[in-house]
Parts: C-alpha cells; sequence; structure tokens
C-alpha cells in the first residue's frame, strides 16, 4: 500500500473533534496490533464450563503474580467466573485455530468440540490438546469500563509446555515464524 493510499485510510476513520473515533475505526486500528490468541475459561457456581477466545490478556504484576483479561458484559464466562471467583487463560497452539473459531462463535457446546480437564488447583477448564500453556487464577479485582470488563486475575497456577503459538492481526491468523524460537 502506498503513502497516499494509507493517508486516505485513515482519514476516513477520524473523527471530529472531541466525539471519539468511529467503532469502525477503532476495529481497524485494533486489528493492526498483532496477539496471541488465548481461550479464557471459567466453570459457573454449578460446575458447568464457559469459554470465549480472548486477544485482550496482558501481564500486570510479577509480584504478585497477576494478568489482566477483558471481557464483554454480555459474556457467559464473565458471569461465570462472577460466580466462581476463579478463572483460567489458555494460550493456544498454531494448530488451534478451529478451537479458536468455535470459542469465539456462538456455539451451543464449546466444550464438545474440545478435550478439557478440570486444573489441579483452581479447578478451572484446561484446554488439554489445544493449549501449551495454562495459568488458573482467582479473581482480584473487576473493573468495568464501557461494554467490557476488566478483570484482574492472581495466578495460582501455570502449566508451559514448548510449542507454537497461534497469533491474530490484521482479521486473521497466523503462526509465529518456527526459525526464530
Amino acid at each position: 500500500m502506498n503513502a497516499g493510499a494509507a493517508d486516505e485510510r485513515f482519514a476516513a476513520a477520524s473523527a471530529s473533534p472531541g466525539s471519539g473515533p468511529p467503532g469502525d475505526a477503532q476495529r481497524l486500528f485494533m486489528s493492526m496490533f498483532p496477539s496471541g490468541v488465548a481461550v479464557v475459561t471459567a466453570t459457573d457456581g454449578g460446575g458447568v464450563p464457559h469459554g470465549l477466545t480472548c486477544t485482550a490478556m496482558t501481564s500486570v504484576s510479577l509480584e504478585p503474580p497477576t494478568l489482566l483479561v477483558s471481557l464483554n458484559h454480555a459474556s457467559g464466562t464473565l458471569a461465570a467466573l462472577r460466580e466462581s471467583g476463579r478463572f483460567a487463560v489458555n494460550l493456544l497452539r498454531a494448530r488451534s485455530e478451529r478451537t479458536a473459531e468455535i470459542f469465539a462463535g456462538r456455539v451451543a457446546d464449546r466444550f464438545d468440540a474440545t478435550i478439557w480437564t478440570p486444573s489441579v488447583s483452581t479447578r478451572q477448564p484446561r484446554l488439554v490438546r489445544d493449549a501449551f500453556a495454562f495459568a488458573g487464577c482467582t479473581v482480584h479485582q473487576a473493573i468495568s469500563v464501557g461494554d467490557h470488563e476488566l478483570v484482574v486475575g492472581r495466578i495460582q497456577e501455570i502449566e508451559v509446555a514448548e510449542d507454537v503459538p497461534l497469533l491474530y492481526g490484521m482479521r486473521r491468523f497466523a503462526r509465529w515464524p518456527v526459525q526464530q524460537l
């Protein structure tokens, strides 16, 4: 893309001063920032598993070990972690694109499409075949921002195996170049 085309694309997505950018402009902006792909899981008060695909996750602190995920207020997974006070982050392997799509879509029982088991400490769903890394957390704090809730979790358990992570950016999945590992 030449500089002129890029300028037109950004100009078309701008808003009037003080009004903030339109939603489509923010989606475009955020799609330009690639990230790893995670499935956030939680069990509700009855032990029923819930989960969703999430790319909005970050480390907060090493001491104490803390991370943050951003979940839509309408999410069943958010409701489940509110009930149980626990959740997990499953980092997906490069070959788990199908699982990422299932947990991102409106599938009736997402957990029928994957192999999972309760984790040892937090008892939250760990995606056995699809995740190469897992963090089980207890909810430390939740902050409502717009249509999402920022959930800060204290990490209680971690499992990690060496593998190639699944990435998402520019509205498509990608794999980390293996020769750089």
